[in-house]
């Protein structure tokens, strides 16, 4: 799930009347559902995609990571280029684009076609994302505004619970022949109408900075320094990880060095550097790398035990995830509502601990019941390990920046952003590397052995966040 912080920087223009920017608000919303449905909806399709597109681990790790590393990389300009383009200009395009590659990936005739398209597809997304919280921001008047992105948690919660069953059901129901790519296709009616009503009701004058410059040299550098790091590590393993990977990596050190001091001279820096001479801001990255990269494979590794390691449907795969989901958007609700404001930094770190709770249950129950598991015996597991990561969504990001000023905090949320969708990529890509190197080509068995092993490692990981939060501030001082 993603968290959008846009800037606060930003000039208001006048308000629209009430009636149009509610109309603008049903436009973002569906931008923000269609991307949070295709950031994890292939995890489910994966086997399937792979079955008849053919291809190795590494293609089906390529499908999931192509479009979660070019979100994350898009993220870090895109709010940037809004203030230079028009915000209503980039999420139109950023639209179009998304629904267009939607179309490329449900028609794609190979593996290597369909990764292609899945770049485009992140990165259009990403174009279109910031864009659309801002133009929030900026249509609704103050008294209102909070109103208006109070929907926000019930919804993404809402399609948190039904992204897998509607990829299960999807996949089960295969229209018209389709199989797989109804997942995407099914992108497109909805991309049109999003389209269509914003060339209708988005404002033209939506607070652009004429004074905003993009910083090419820095983009360059941390595009290049996190592609060196994304291919080694999703390839390394099915070639036998050759020389070459380890020197890209290692390269990848080097250019994100560069790129720090590019940006510490640069006159208009990708990030504030300012930011990362606050603790908790620095702090903060960590945590949500650490985050996000564990929940990213949890996600990939659960899906790829039960499909391919028990041979379950995707239906019934996708049925099965409905306590994680559901545990995922009770306490989201839970936290957004009451446990954030009251509990302060403590609510993170309840989050943590259920959720290593969960991944702990999973671990025992594949490792206790093995073939004999059931859907209903790892649903009290899933459902902790869901609840425990709902508690960190709605408030993590503003414990992060808690002591951001206003100047830096649309910066800070932009890198945030951007780091919880990298972090995403690199989950998948090296405890999907770990998954797939202990399967090789053994059975059920090596399955599982697999599963356990990248369970235990996200528990970990999530263990190595929990100690980091208490550096947090102990109550969050942002106010959006």
């Amino acid at each position: 799930m993603t968290t959008e912080l846009s800037s606060l920087t930003t000039s208001r223009a006048d308000p629209l009347p009430l009636r149009r920017a509610w109309l603008v608000l049903a436009v973002v919303f569906m931008a923000e559902i269609m991307d949070l449905l295709d950031s994890g909806i292939a995890n489910l399709a994966g086997p399937s995609i792979r079955a008849d597109l053919g291809g190795g681990p590494m293609t089906l790790q390529w499908v999931l990571t192509a479009y979660t590393a070019a979100f994350a990389l898009g993220l870090v300009t895109s709010g940037r280029l809004g203030d230079i383009l028009g915000r209503r200009r980039l999420f139109l395009l950023g639209m179009s684009g998304f629904t267009l590659a939607s179309l490329a990936c449900g028609l794609a005739p190979s593996p290597g076609f369909l990764i292609a398209a899945r770049l485009l597809q992140g990165l259009f997304g990403s174009v279109t994302i910031p864009q659309g919280m801002a133009l929030v921001k900026v249509v609704f008047p103050p008294q209102h505004l909070r109103k208006a992105l109070m929907p926000f948690g019930p919804i993404m919660g809402l399609a948190t619970v039904a992204g897998p069953i509607l990829a299960g059901w999807l996949l089960d129901l295969n229209p018209f022949g389709t199989e797989w790519r109804s997942i995407f296709l099914i992108n497109i009616p909805f991309g049109i109408a999003a389209v269509a009503l914003g060339r209708r009701v988005l404002p033209h004058d939506s607070g652009e900075d004429p004074s905003a410059r993009l910083d090419v040299t820095g983009v360059g550098l941390l595009t290049a320094g996190s592609a060196l790091l994304i291919v080694p590590l999703i390839q390394g393993q099915e070639l036998g990880w050759p020389v070459w990977t380890h020197l890209t990596m290692a390269a990848s050190i080097v250019v994100f060095a560069l790129f720090v001091r590019s940006e510490r001279r640069s006159p208009h820096p990708v990030i504030t550097p300012s930011l990362f001479r606050r603790r908790s801001f620095v702090v903060g990255l960590l945590i949500v790398g650490g985050f996000y990269a564990s929940l990213s494979a949890f996600v990939l590794v659960i899906n790829l035990l039960l499909q391919l390691g028990l041979h379950w449907t995707p239906l019934r795969t996708g049925l099965t995830l409905i306590p994680w989901a559901l545990g995922t958007a009770v306490a989201v609700l839970l936290a957004g509502a009451v446990l954030a404001e009251k509990l302060g930094r403590a609510t993170l770190r309840i989050g943590l601990s259920i959720a290593i709770v969960g991944l702990l249950g999973l671990w025992w129950s594949t490792v206790h019941w093995y073939t004999d598991v059931t859907v209903w015996r790892l649903a009290p597991s899933l459902f902790l390990t869901g609840f425990g990561a709902g508690l960190m969504f709605v408030p993590l990001f503003d414990f992060v920046l808690g002591d951001a000023t206003t100047e830096e905090v649309g910066s800070g949320a932009g890198m945030l952003n951007a780091v919880q969708q990298f972090a995403g990529a690199i989950g998948v890509a090296a405890l999907g590397t770990v998954f797939f190197g202990r399967v090789a080509h053994g059975g059920t068995r090596a399955h599982f052995h697999a599963a356990e092993l990248v369970f235990a490692i996200c528990a970990a990981l999530y263990l190595l966040t929990l100690l980091l939060v208490g550096l947090l501030p102990k109550h969050s001082q942002q106010a959006h």
